[in-house]
């Protein structure tokens, strides 16, 4: 049965103590990864409105600083306003509608959408969508900004994306993607066209992610200290070209953690960037050159990176029931695949 709605919301109260190996850490990147571990749905920049606003406190002190050293053994204590009456103005946006019952709604977006309004869109967004599609019943444990977002997908990167309905579905989605698998049933899985073949079939990337020190809108493998902990789970598929010099693959990529740009930047991290994106694979373009006729026209035609969301797997966090999804290849991205197929 749906949650029951209380005429008068009231504030959530978490309360915790900072773990020792936390000492000196900035206050809002240790909050936010309790926040993981714990699956309080609070994200980094949630977590630096509230400091800002006084509702956090440490040892009893309410310090409003996101950047303020933490204590080993500190008393932490955050106090969540109800969310705010929803400002964002529903759109009749076509959505392609996966699955859906009255916890949660599971859509494939396709590349070009922006998952959430923000700078440069404050409209036509998937939350724009999800509002006039779901009429309002959208969590609201992110606050207005996000209602019911507890994953995202780059504006160019198309695939499934689950978003909760009820504060109790987002509260269990938050922590099934808090865990990413190590401890609970949850595969989320991309497949992506990248330049070159791996020289093994299979493997695993550790490298923490940050933000670029030259271009702060990018990410960057960066040292632990500056970054945060992410692993992609990676094995090739199909290799295009001749055999040891292969000009792409075809991979499957299983996050263990879920970074901004993870995959982008984890694959040429390994030398490996993916076919059409443009931020990350500038320096490949040239390798086009190489494919078949019918392969390099549909690379040239193809407007961003080929990364696709293409299976999410979890149990219901309100029934416990099974679920599995799998999105097939938008078109454009599968024009270049059963181009390369068979081209040796």
């Amino acid at each position: 049965m749906r949650e029951p709605a209380s005429p008068i919301p009231s504030a959530k109260v978490h309360e915790f103590a900072l773990p020792a190996e936390e000492e000196g850490r900035r206050l809002d990147r240790v909050l936010a990864g309790l926040s993981e571990l714990e699956g309080l749905g609070l994200s980094r920049t949630r977590l630096q409105q509230l400091i800002r606003d006084g509702q956090v406190e440490v040892d009893g002190v309410a310090g409003r600083d996101p950047g303020a050293k933490a204590k080993a053994g500190a008393r932490v204590r955050i106090v969540v306003p109800p969310a705010r009456k929803l400002d964002l103005a529903g759109e009749d946006i076509p959505l392609n509608v996966v699955f859906e019952d009255e916890y949660l709604i599971v859509v494939d977006k396709p590349a070009g959408i922006v998952v959430h309004p923000g700078a440069g869109h404050g409209s036509g967004t998937l939350v724009n969508a999800l509002i006039a599609h779901c009429q309002g019943e959208l969590s609201g444990i992110g606050g207005v900004e996000r209602p019911g977002i507890v994953h995202r997908l780059d504006k160019d990167t198309s695939g499934l994306l689950v978003i909760a309905k009820t504060d109790a579905a987002h509260r269990g989605l938050a922590k099934l993607f808090a865990d990413h698998g190590r401890t609970l049933p949850f595969v989320r899985e991309y497949n992506a066209l990248i330049w070159g073949a791996p020289n093994r079939s299979s493997g695993v990337t550790d490298a923490p992610l940050g933000r670029a020190a030259a271009d702060r809108e990018k990410m960057a493998v960066v040292s632990a200290e500056r970054g945060r902990f992410a692993r992609t789970h990676w094995r090739v598929i199909e290799r295009y070209g001749e055999v040891g010099r292969e000009v792409v693959s075809f991979v499957a990529c299983r996050l263990e953690t879920g970074r901004t740009h993870q995959i982008r930047v984890h694959m040429p991290h390994i030398g490996h960037p993916i076919v059409g994106d443009p931020v990350y694979a500038t320096g490949f373009k040239s390798k086009a050159a190489q494919l078949p006729e019918e392969a390099r026209e549909a690379v040239a035609h193809l407007r961003h990176q080929a990364l696709h969301a293409a299976l999410l797997a979890f149990d219901h966090p309100v029934t416990g029931a099974p679920l599995r999804f799998e999105s097939p290849w938008p078109d454009d991205l599968r024009a270049i695949r059963d181009a390369l197929i068979g081209w040796r």
